[in-house]
């Protein structure tokens, strides 16, 4: 059992997740976590993982440390990504083993499951289709990591479990122009837009596609409570459970900006996969649902992506200016 006093390592603690997840930590009491560096510990090398691990004997392991991006840079970067993705969860999650470390939660990624999925996409689906091109190796590698805790618990009676979140947003995203996810890469056009006075906003596809997000405190916060739950389940899905088209999200937000802007569809561009909105019977049936929906009385995760979408969009004029 997880306690106040326990040493928790968070892998990957400098990302969106990783970061969210060490503020939830201190927030609840939590003393010592444990964080290191890329300088510090190159997670790519099995040796020095596996040194570090032994060395600092943590009782819980968060792996948020992954190689991650948008469209573009996983169709561009295929092989980039299912290397280093195989070979950093790889490491840590055997490393973990050699050293005696029962417990860890990996974060995966619901692109893992198959494009054509009857949707809400609930985790006994994975592997029952085909997966979307354009980030099929990242995919892959996070099957991997799926298939890997759960056949480290089978075979060595460990407690590694998966957390599958839905599109997260919130401090510490990456607003990169290549490389960034569904809404960094809306809050950085906007940026631009209004620095630049322009009239229009470009969007890949053609605003069809329909998307569910979280903030990333629900991430931290599914996280932290299922570190000490002993479940029979190696696979839960965290999101909302409620998913609207990329024009709604791009019209909304443009709304609560007061910008009168044409959108224009790049329909030469890829979509991506159509439809993603996952099932969160399992979550809820264990006891955790999205906190931040009762928390600000908000009911559509419309109105809760804009009301943190503003702070995303203040960090977002501190990176790029």
């Amino acid at each position: 059992m997880v306690n106040l006093k326990s040493k928790i390592y968070v892998a990957g603690h400098n990302g969106l997740v990783g970061s969210a997840i060490v503020r939830q930590l201190k927030k609840k009491g939590y003393k010592k976590i444990i964080t290191a560096n890329r300088s510090t510990l190159d997670l790519a090398n099995q040796v020095k993982v596996f040194k570090f691990l032994k060395r600092k004997r943590p009782q819980f392991i968060f792996i948020a440390a992954a190689k991650v991006g948008g469209i573009y840079s996983n169709n561009k970067y295929k092989g980039q990504f299912i290397y280093e993705n195989i070979i950093i969860q790889s490491n840590l999650i055997h490393s973990a083993y050699l050293c005696g470390i029962k417990n860890l939660i990996f974060l995966g990624s619901s692109c893992v499951y198959p494009r054509l999925c009857k949707q809400p996409i609930k985790e006994t689906y994975l592997l029952d289709g085909p997966l979307e091109k354009t980030n099929d190796a990242y995919a892959i590698a996070k099957i991997a990591g799926i298939k890997m805790c759960e056949s480290y618990n089978t075979q060595y009676k460990t407690n590694y479990k998966t957390l599958m979140p839905t599109n997260t947003f919130g401090p510490n995203d990456n607003y990169d122009k290549l490389n960034s996810h569904f809404v960094p890469a809306l809050i950085r056009k906007i940026y631009y837009l209004k620095k630049n006075n322009e009239k229009s906003i470009k969007i890949w596809g053609d605003g069809t596609p329909r998307r569910e997000i979280i903030y990333v405190d629900d991430i931290a916060d599914a996280c932290i409570y299922f570190m000490n739950k002993k479940i029979k389940y190696s696979l839960i899905n965290i999101g909302t459970g409620k998913d609207f088209t990329i024009k709604k999200y791009v019209n909304f937000l443009l709304k609560k900006l007061n910008l009168n802007i044409k959108i224009k569809f790049n329909r030469s561009k890829p979509d991506g996969v159509f439809r993603k909105v996952l099932d969160v019977k399992r979550a809820k049936k264990l006891g955790w649902k999205t906190i931040w929906i009762h928390r600000n009385c908000y009911v559509n995760p419309k109105h809760r992506f804009v009301d943190h979408a503003f702070p995303s969009l203040i960090e977002a004029l501190r990176i790029l200016n």
